[in-house]
């Protein structure tokens, strides 16, 4: 059975995830048992006990979803006769999306986004600056604004959601001149700083050595980057690609509507939370997405799979 594999970025993590599977199949225990010693340190505790401060760092919830995502797709490949046609990842899911198609080791992946996480905290730390969603109005309308206020543009993630990153002052001025640009809500987000945004260029300065040491083939699968919304092409190409994401916009609605305009239908997110299942709503009502964040959904997931 053909599907698209999909795996969700930061922001998804919540405490206790993969605990219920850690328990459950010793394929899963292996694996994470495996993640804290290539760590050196517990982050199945940080995973499963929280508490929720510690698991929202960066350095900390970007390696647990990536974790967490691979653990999913390790149980379901081995009770589902699926063919992946594709695999995506939002921001941080890109990365998991690459180790699931075989681009980099489990291992490799898994130093590499601890890294990424921990590098882009210190950016977080060096310079205040935050993120808001906008809400109904275009992308050439966020755009507009973006520039205007002296901001990026984080995410493009479906049609009528778009995400700014930037200064304080730069966000502050986009929200309060969000509803005279034609917007319907502009929010602040929660989050510790400007992520995709040129507040990050510390962060993609450090990640790129990391890239060009770590060994890559082709994935077996075409892997979307979030940069350019396209399939990679060489292990160039993903390098450069994961490198220039750290800065630049996820163009996650482009890439899911070239997927869809090649004709894939369904989609599987292996991940806590329904977030991508949610834009995929807003990109194609005939696209079917299977969420799977836990044991129970797996099981579900096995069980609707077969019947496909």
């Amino acid at each position: 059975m053909k599907a698209v594999l999909l795996f969700p970025g930061q922001g998804a993590q919540k405490v206790g995830m993969g605990k219920d599977l850690y328990d459950a199949y010793p394929a899963a225990r292996e694996m994470m048992e495996k993640a804290d010693e290539a760590l050196g340190f517990s982050l199945t505790k940080v995973m499963f006990e929280g508490p929720d401060a510690e698991l929202t760092r960066t350095c900390y919830c970007q390696p647990a979803l990536y974790l967490h995502g691979l653990a999913l797709w390790k149980l379901l490949s081995s009770e589902v006769s699926l063919e992946p046609v594709a695999a995506a990842g939002l921001s941080l899911g890109e990365f998991t999306a690459h180790a699931a198609a075989g681009t980099f080791t489990f291992e490799d992946g898994l130093k590499l986004v601890q890294k990424r996480g921990a590098y882009m905290e210190e950016a977080c730390q060096a310079a205040p600056s935050t993120m808001a969603a906008m809400i109904g109005g275009s992308d050439e309308a966020v755009q507009k604004l973006a520039d205007e206020c002296g901001i990026d543009v984080a995410n493009y993630n479906c049609p009528g959601q778009t995400v700014v990153s930037g200064s304080m002052e730069g966000v502050d001025k986009a929200v309060a001149g969000a509803k005279a640009a034609g917007f319907k809500l502009a929010k602040k987000l929660n989050v510790a700083g400007a992520y995709h945004s040129r507040f990050m260029k510390s962060a993609q300065q450090k990640l790129l050595p990391e890239l060009a040491a770590v060994p890559m083939q082709m994935p077996a699968v075409p892997v979307y980057c979030n940069y350019e919304a396209r399939p990679v092409t060489s292990t160039d190409d993903v390098r450069a690609m994961l490198g220039a994401q750290v800065c630049g916009s996820v163009r996650w609605a482009a890439s899911m509507q070239d997927l869809i305009a090649k004709g894939e239908r369904l989609f599987i997110e292996m991940g806590p939370g329904k977030t991508l299942a949610g834009m995929m709503g807003r990109i194609c009502k005939e696209a079917k997405v299977i969420s799977i964040e836990d044991a129970a959904g797996l099981q579900a997931a096995i069980e609707e799979l077969k019947a496909l």
